[in-house]
């Protein structure tokens, strides 16, 4: 899908959904996928990882419909993932689509990870602190990770406010990268919003609160029917605790059940509580991003709507000859 025009490189083509938990992201990725010859990579960072799949929402072979799905099952559960490490794996893989002909479509809700790709994020300004990051474990598990959370208050509100507090690793790269560079997180990646490296569209979905949180509920309840606390309890057992993977909504919850900490019934509901929070901090991250064209989903019919946004990008990445 890359050209050339009059000897002048052009840039790749990519396509972008994002949005909170719940509102769609992952049907309209696959039929926009089909109507635009695309292929999918997952921009969720807990899709990532093998038997993991009713926590993490995770789309089934059968959801797919032949639409190529790339980054889904690629770790353990065991294993770290990193912003920078998905940032190597994605590049690379729109490099490829573009060069087969296929539309790249980054679907998730994982904003940092996106943004690390469409605006070519340089880790290496910011490199780590090994002995900090030692530390900073050392402090979680002496202390507890709303502790840590709360160091982040008054050096960087904003990362304070749209990183969970069980999200430890992120909260201490947030830290991190303040003590490498003076800025905070929220400075550090606006310092280097440069030019794009890509020619890309990024379509927000958005919907009602109430609407929205009334899907989030839903949904839960369907996990728990599907066997939610029994994956759960097959990681704990298999020995998956003290990891990135269980940190994620979906997991740590379930995890306080099993450890005897609350009843079934007081976890499903926290789950609720935490999933529609993580949804409200969703939307703060991406609201905050100018480029965003938002599409309301609320009560929609789908067929118009997906038409209304396939037209949307046609005319934003194709010129008439491209898309006949």
């Amino acid at each position: 899908m890359k050209s050339e025009t009059k000897g002048v490189k052009m840039k790749e083509k990519l396509l972008v959904i994002v949005g909170p938990t719940a509102v769609g992201k992952t049907k309209m990725g696959i039929e926009l996928a089909k109507r635009l010859k695309g292929e999918i990579i997952s921009g969720d960072s807990m899709q990532i990882y093998k038997e993991m799949d009713i926590g993490t929402a995770k789309v089934t072979k059968e959801e797919m419909n032949g639409v190529m799905h790339h980054l889904i099952d690629i770790k353990e559960p065991t294993e770290p993932f990193s912003v920078a490490e998905f940032q190597n794996l994605v590049q690379p893989l729109i490099r490829l689509l573009n060069e087969k002909g296929k539309l790249p479509l980054i679907v998730g809700g994982t904003g940092l990870y996106i943004n690390s790709v469409i605006q070519n994020y340089n880790f290496a300004d910011s490199s780590s602190d090994i002995q900090f990051r030692e530390k900073m474990e050392r402090y979680v598990e002496e202390h507890d990770t709303e502790q840590l959370h709360d160091q982040l208050r008054e050096i960087d509100p904003v990362s304070y406010a749209t990183i969970h507090p069980n999200n430890y690793r992120r909260v201490i790269r947030a830290l991190e990268v303040f003590k490498r560079t003076g800025k905070t997180l929220s400075e550090y990646q606006q310092s280097q919003n440069n030019e794009s490296p890509y020619d890309f569209v990024l379509i927000g979905l958005t919907m009602d609160r109430d609407v929205l949180y009334d899907r989030i509920n839903k949904r839960v309840d369907i996990m728990v029917e599907q066997g939610l606390f029994e994956e759960a309890k097959r990681l704990y057992n298999d020995g998956v605790r003290e990891c990135q993977s269980v940190q994620a909504i979906g997991y740590k919850e379930i995890y306080e059940y099993i450890e005897g900490k609350l009843t079934k019934d007081e976890a499903i509901e926290l789950l609720k509580r935490n999933s529609r929070r993580y949804a409200k901090r969703q939307y703060t991250w991406f609201r905050n991003k100018a480029n965003v064209h938002w599409f309301d989903m609320t009560n929609i019919n789908f067929n118009k709507k997906i038409t209304e946004i396939q037209q949307f990008i046609e005319g934003k990445l194709y010129n008439h000859s491209e898309i006949k």
